[in-house]
């Protein structure tokens, strides 16, 4: 397409909202324009095209023949661009929200909270990914990933969006151990982590142990881990929201809670534009860890 042969498209919006609702005053309302600007739209057409394509007509404006020409022309285009534009942002809303995020967060935050979202959003499906990988998201088709980490990852928008409260969690007789150096010197064989858990390593380093060096034993999810602890083999490091009911109920005693400074879940994007139905979860999101409980989300963020 050779646009220099085709006046400004501004000119030839103004013209076509003239044409349709039968005035400049209209045209201008509805561009959110001047009267004068319109007008000024109009002859820059009529000088383009070297002929006339509209005359006043009592309060309004008549089209020429060559006018009802043009005005047919554009309504057929304009329409047609409004229709493709709608079905894209139709389509936007429509398809999932892809969330990545690891198994730990999803059990201990987001599962207790997420049936709000769902119950006032119905139309947005969000498909949780949990894992814990590092995913790429552009790769991956990750709208949205809630990453453990101090938020540098290059190439990509990091927003904080909860603090990484712990605690070092135990049946109440497994251990007298209640300080940071009495659980120094507890072994591989005290401990019990998730494979699917990045966090409880991360934690260790901030109590002061070395998992990589001390070991631990590792079971293949987090339910399986906290049950163990609750039969008191062994103990454990835990999100705070997780095992907060076996904490109020004495299934387990906490022997040392903190978090880890400078760490925290973050809600990573591509910096790009986001659909619709990302833009609201991240909103609720948003909103959900600052403990308020949003009634019909606006859609926009």
């Amino acid at each position: 397409m050779d646009w220099k042969g085709i006046p400004s498209l501004a000119s030839l919006r103004a013209f076509e909202a003239m044409a349709r609702l039968g005035s400049l005053s209209g045209a201008a309302r509805e561009l959110n324009v001047t009267h004068a600007a319109v007008s000024q739209h109009l002859r820059h057409l009529e000088s383009e095209f070297g002929e006339s394509l509209a005359r006043r007509e009592g309060q309004g404006m008549a089209l020429t023949e060559a006018g009802h020409e043009l005005a047919a022309a554009l309504g057929d285009g304009f329409g047609r661009i409004a229709e493709g534009v709608t079905r894209l942002r139709d389509r936007s809303i429509s398809r999932p929200v892809v969330v990545a995020l690891t198994p730990s967060f999803a059990e201990a935050w987001l599962m207790p909270r997420i049936g709000g979202f769902w119950a006032a959003h119905p139309e947005i499906e969000v498909r949780l990914v949990p894992g814990i990988a590092l995913s790429d998201l552009r790769r991956d088709g990750i709208d949205l990933a809630i990453r453990f980490g101090e938020g540098n990852w290059p190439g990509l928008d990091a927003e904080p969006l909860t603090a990484s409260r712990f605690a070092v969690v135990a049946a109440p007789d497994f251990t007298k151990a209640r300080t940071l150096e009495d659980l120094g010197r507890l072994k591989a064989h005290d401990w019990f982590f998730s494979t699917a858990s990045s966090e409880q390593r991360i934690w260790g380093r901030a109590i002061g142990v070395d998992f990589e060096r001390v070991g631990a034993r590792e079971m293949a999810n987090n339910g399986l881990v906290v049950s163990a602890v609750r039969a008191g083999l062994g103990l454990s490091i835990q999100a705070l929201p997780l095992v907060a009911p076996d904490l109020q109920s004495g299934q387990l005693v906490s022997l040392f809670e903190g978090d880890a400074e400078g760490l925290g879940y973050y809600m990573v994007t591509r910096p790009e534009a986001l659909s619709p139905g990302t833009r609201l979860f991240r909103r609720w999101l948003r909103r959900t860890a600052r403990g308020e409980t949003p009634q019909g989300e606006a859609r926009n963020a």
